[in-house]
């Protein structure tokens, strides 16, 4: 990135800005003070475009036929009529409540007529109504009182009380105010609330299918209005009696040629320079079609200032890997290719680098499931596989000097120890580059104690280093490191001060380092759970088809069904979110803590007109 900085005069600024949108690639900085003053009119029409913005998430959701623009549409005018329909919904929805509890609270008593209620009232009597529940009442209770049962559920009876107009009732349960309206009224009320309810719903469907084209051509109009707005108004530092604009932008390496040859024809004075090391510098991302999936999962964290490295290429490969030995199983890495495949087909391109995503990471689970030997909870060593395919499944137990370890148990520690030896790789590089040799030392040394002693320990355990000369080499990487980590890792400083802030480093490397590989166990844990829990649920299965014969098979047979789609539909869910966030964490704390990445840049947003 190169920054730019324009001074225009006030006059032209306008149309200036208005070339800068068209040309589309200079990302703006913002002002010190940066932020839209509330009650403008700017945080206005701020505040409109993110109400259409919701409307068209709203409309896209609803969408159930392919597009197809209305023609002279007034995107303006089916905003506001959205807005009433929604606005329409919540009465209806809440009357309709209403008239479906008169509907339930009348049930029990059934149809009658209210005029010969009514009636009754008028020579004296009137009903109470009362619910008990039956293996309480007591029919002595109610005396001379006359009553009938309306309706028995088997659990309550609901019945009439008949007494004098202002007599108090005692009768068994609790009385019951019904509704003033009849039965067949209270039903009729739910129709037509239900009717109305269906045409606000047919209609917005209606727009969905017919008019989001016009909302979000609208939605990119008014986005770019806003945009320059923020520059005129927010961004642009003004001098000279506000007679002269300044503006401070930042553009890619590639596009300055372009930038140079429209601004030789503004007759305005810029400057075009190379970053300082304080600058906030826009960081736009350049990874191939593989590691661009995973940028997502950069963005999560922060974007990274222009002083790192992307993580996104170690991200990708790592995050798949951990989520794979989370998952552990084949059939359930097929079954994540086939939903990344018809969720693809089914939401379209909004979705579709996710769901690339999803099918990456089904295939990595089901070549690793295949290496452990996992098919839908079934251990493929006790299946009738050919011994050669069995020989190729990694599982069973591993001796390292004299005692014997799980073998997945190992190979998770193992990737936790690259993984941290690669982000330590990447903070000395990363320091070399941006901060100078001088500034680095201290990271070389770490580099050369843990890595280094990474190195002569592989070597030396796959014997292509005698153990007694290992020792002596360990000895020499460790004494130079030592060099840099106590006595050099800062040449601006006494070297007391040097030695205690060494002990310090150590301390905190001694504590922190050990805990971060030991984190990577949760790999096996997790992969090993989820391959007992599939197993359960196979064997629960099994069990209810064990030994039933006729009728019994058959209702055998369903239960097993029944049980192995419910119980590994749950495990994959669970799985799965075990399976993102724990890798997450892997990378977002150990891997970044000691690559010394702090994700505090800014993504590269140029000022452009939205098409």
């Amino acid at each position: 990135m190169k920054k730019l900085t324009f001074f225009v005069y006030h006059k032209e600024y306008h149309e200036f800005l208005q070339q800068m949108q068209e040309l589309g690639v200079v990302h703006v900085q913002t002002s010190a003070e940066g932020m839209v003053p509330s009650g403008s009119e700017l945080a206005s029409k701020m505040e409109a475009n993110k109400h259409l913005r919701d409307i068209i998430a709203q409309l896209e959701n609803l969408s159930k036929a392919p597009q197809a623009a209305v023609a002279d549409s007034d995107a303006e005018t089916i905003m506001a009529r959205v807005d009433e329909l929604n606005a329409a919904v919540k009465p209806l929805q809440q009357q309709c409540q209403k008239a479906i509890a008169d509907v339930d609270a009348l049930k029990p008593w059934g149809e009658f007529d209210r005029q010969s209620v009514e009636a009754l009232s008028r020579v004296g009597y009137t009903y109470h109504y009362y619910k008990c529940a039956k293996k309480v009442f007591d029919a002595n209770a109610m005396g001379d009182y006359s009553y009938m049962v309306a309706t028995d559920d088997g659990k309550n009876l609901y019945y009439v009380v008949v007494a004098p107009v202002g007599e108090e009732v005692s009768a068994c349960g609790q009385p019951v105010e019904l509704p003033a309206c009849s039965l067949a009224d209270a039903m009729a009320r739910v129709d037509e609330l239900q009717a109305k309810r269906q045409q606000v719903d047919d209609e917005l469907v209606q727009l969905a299918n017919t008019a989001l084209p016009a909302l979000k051509q609208l939605e990119k109009q008014w986005s770019t209005s806003i945009a320059f707005d923020k520059v005129a108004l927010v961004d642009t530092e003004r001098v000279a009696d506000d007679k002269l604009m300044v503006l401070q932008g930042w553009v890619p390496e590639e596009s300055e040629a372009e930038v140079e040859a429209w601004l030789s024809k503004q007759g305005s004075y810029y400057e075009i320079r190379k970053p300082n090391k304080d600058d906030v510098v826009p960081v736009l991302f350049r990874n191939n079609a593989f590691t661009k999936m995973y940028e997502v999962l950069t963005k999560m964290y922060g974007m990274p200032n222009f002083t790192d490295f992307d993580p996104t290429p170690i991200v990708a490969p790592f995050f798949s890997l951990f989520f794979a030995f989370c998952m552990g199983d084949a059939g359930y890495g097929l079954v994540l290719i086939l939903l990344g495949f018809l969720l693809k087909k089914k939401l379209g391109k909004s979705m579709a680098g996710m769901m690339n995503l999803v099918m990456t990471l089904g295939v990595f689970t089901t070549v690793l499931g295949a290496i452990f030997g996992t098919f839908f909870g079934i251990n493929l060593l006790n299946t009738e596989l050919p011994q050669g395919l069995k020989s190729l499944i990694f599982a069973g137990e591993v001796e390292i000097m004299g005692a014997t370890y799980n073998k997945l148990m190992v190979l998770s520690l193992a990737i936790g120890v690259v993984h941290i030896s690669i982000a330590m790789t990447v903070k000395a590089i990363n320091s070399t580059l941006f901060n100078g040799f001088k500034e680095s030392i201290s990271a070389w040394g770490w580099w050369l104690v843990v890595v280094g002693g990474v190195i002569v320990g592989t070597l030396s355990l796959l014997s292509v280093i005698p153990s007694g000369i290992s020792q002596w080499v360990y000895i020499v990487v460790a004494a130079v490191g030592a060099v840099g980590i106590y006595l050099l890792n800062n040449l601006n400083r006494n070297v007391f001060l040097n030695i205690g802030a060494g002990i310090w480093d150590t301390y905190n490397m001694a504590s922190g380092l050990m805990g971060d590989i030991l984190s990577y166990i949760r790999l096996f844990a997790l992969g090993l759970a989820g391959g007992m829990l599939g197993q359960t649920f196979n064997d629960l299965a099994m069990m209810v088809v064990e030994g039933q014969e006729g009728i019994g098979a058959v209702f055998g047979w369903i239960g097993f069904g029944l049980i192995i789609i419910f119980g590994h539909t749950l495990n994959i869910a669970m799985s799965c979110l075990s399976a993102f966030v724990h890798p997450l964490r892997l990378t977002f704390v150990e891997y970044f803590k000691n690559a010394g990445y702090e994700g505090k840049g800014v993504e590269y947003k140029p000022f452009e007109v939205k098409k």
